[in-house]
């Protein structure tokens, strides 16, 4: 029976945020101001990639998580290698300094996440789960929180630190409390890093994460015309 794990995006738009999604055919994705994930089902039928041009538009870029061969005349813009994390011996911590953040802090996250570039964060992305934050003399300078939800589980996202603070743990206590509060009502953390992030990965390593997987995002055009071919 396959995990929920491997193809999250769809497991998350049709488990617990199915209140997110936005369905065309065979495919979901998240409104685009809180998410960039299109998922598909994993054994879609021939028509699928024209339901993903119906519910993205023509020349949009969709990110795709599947394995699925898109049709020849379907552009791949870029190809990005990760690898997928899970807990294994995570020692959780709540954070008496971190703080939750909430849509009055939107504004100040996109900020953080401009200057860091942890990874796409949208206006509402706050609301896909518990998003926590450390701030010094009032200003944000660190944040993570909770992004994709297979069920049983909660990926850990948006893990970053302001530039003039990083060397103080601020980002690994961040980690630690967000998977605290997963912890809490019964499910595991994950958490995605490009591959290429070798010294990130090491240190999710040592807090109790391991690789389960190597995985990709592809972005893909969708074509100009209406007419979408059958898969390659």
């Amino acid at each position: 029976m396959a995990s929920p794990l491997d193809n999250p995006a769809w497991t998350s738009l049709t488990g617990p945020h199915a209140h997110f999604a936005e369905r065309h055919g065979q495919v979901a994705r998240y409104p685009l101001d809180v998410a960039t994930f299109v998922g598909l089902p994993d054994r879609p039928d021939e028509r699928v990639w024209s339901d993903v041009a119906a519910l993205a538009g023509p020349d949009a870029i969709v990110p795709i998580t599947s394995t699925l061969a898109p049709p020849a005349d379907w552009e791949v813009v870029e190809r990005i290698e990760v690898v997928q994390l899970v807990e294994d011996g995570l020692r959780v911590a709540e954070d008496a300094e971190a703080v939750r953040l909430g849509p009055a802090d939107v504004p100040e996250m996109l900020d953080l996440v401009e200057r860091t570039q942890p990874g796409p964060f949208r206006p509402r992305t706050v609301e896909l789960g518990a998003y926590l934050g450390i701030r010094r003399d009032g200003a944000l300078v660190a944040m993570a929180g909770e992004r994709l939800r297979p069920p049983g589980w909660t990926e850990i996202s948006a893990v970053c630190t302001d530039p003039a603070h990083r060397g103080q743990g601020l980002a690994t206590r961040l980690v630690l409390a967000v998977a605290a509060g997963i912890r809490a009502r019964g499910e595991q953390a994950l958490m995605h890093a490009a591959a290429t992030n070798t010294s990130a990965i090491r240190l999710y390593e040592s807090l109790g994460f391991r690789v389960r997987t190597p995985a990709a995002i592809t972005l893909l055009r969708v074509p100009a015309h209406t007419a979408v071919g059958r898969p390659a």
